[in-house]
């Protein structure tokens, strides 16, 4: 059963940062940026034309390419940064 958040809002920022908003109202600035040397599905973000292509797919974000990020772990860190920079010590 799926006890998580769903993304309901995303919006591009520029650079490697969305603004993200769950269906119960956290919401922050998320900072992609650390992620994207982890592995070649995250690498290919690089490309910002690809980067700014994320989606609200099955209640997170993911990418064309195949690359998505964990509810759990994207409403933890909106959670705890609120509007700062979320993911960026991840």
């Amino acid at each position: 059963m799926w006890d998580f958040n769903d993304v309901v809002r995303l919006e591009y920022k520029g650079e490697y940062t969305y603004f993200v908003e769950f269906d119960d109202g956290v919401s922050g600035i998320v900072d992609f940026s650390s992620l994207l040397e982890r592995g070649p599905v995250f690498s290919a973000l690089k490309d910002k034309k690809v980067f700014s292509q994320a989606r609200i797919e099955g209640g997170t974000i993911a990418w064309p390419n195949g690359a998505d990020i964990a509810p759990e772990t994207l409403y933890r860190e909106c959670e705890q940064a609120g509007s700062g920079d979320a993911l960026q010590r991840a």
